[in-house]
């Protein structure tokens, strides 16, 4: 075995880490878009990835482990008050996602590069895309009430690895291209969620 002690050879490997995360801070601070810099958790991606790597821990292991020995949890009224709020938050990002570009005749189908000035329409856009991040956080709750009525089938590797991955892939997009074409898979997003959590409160 080594003769370096143990702390002696963890330190260098500290350092290294703490070097990576500040040459990354200062990468995302150089190359992203200084608009929303200082936007809350937009400054780093790591405390996205935090609530992402929290989301799949609690609804695969934990949440799974704490419900074994428990009844199904009756939450048809929470139901309902989550699939409104979530058909309204959708309709709301869908008109603000068209008003802001994709129907105002600004925004080419075709080829729609991101536009950085601060141009109040622009800075609508802007916007919405932060909001629209934090709407793939809400979505979480998808799985949190699958797991509390020990629908556990529908808690698939598939289902929890792209409610887990889209915050992280969206806070890409707000922190680098808010804005430009990307936005038109937001578009179609939201509308056919407005059709789901409709359904979804029908259902309820």
């Amino acid at each position: 075995s080594s003769s370096v002690p143990y702390k002696a050879r963890r330190q260098p490997t500290m350092a290294l880490i703490m070097q990576y995360i500040d040459d990354m801070h200062h990468v995302f601070s150089k190359h992203g878009d200084p608009r929303t810099n200082n936007w809350l958790l937009m400054s780093s991606p790591f405390p996205t990835l935090a609530i992402c790597l929290s989301y799949v821990y609690l609804v695969k292991v934990l949440g799974p482990r704490l419900m074994e020995n428990r009844k199904p949890f009756e939450l048809r009224n929470a139901l309902i008050a989550y699939n409104l709020f979530q058909v309204i938050f959708s309709a709301w990002l869908f008109y603000e996602l068209s008003i802001s570009g994709w129907l105002t005749g600004h925004y080419s189908l075709r080829c729609q590069p991101v536009d950085y000035s601060n141009n109040p329409r622009t800075l609508r856009m802007v916007h919405v895309c932060w909001w629209y991040y934090f709407s793939k956080f809400t979505e979480f709750m998808d799985t949190i009430f699958f797991v509390l009525r020990k629908k556990n089938q529908h808690v698939s590797t598939l289902h929890v690895i792209h409610h887990g991955c889209m915050p992280m892939s969206v806070w890409f997009g707000v922190k680098f291209t808010p804005g430009g074409h990307s936005t038109f898979f937001g578009l179609l997003n939201t509308f056919v969620h407005i059709i789901m959590y409709t359904y979804y409160l029908l259902a309820a």
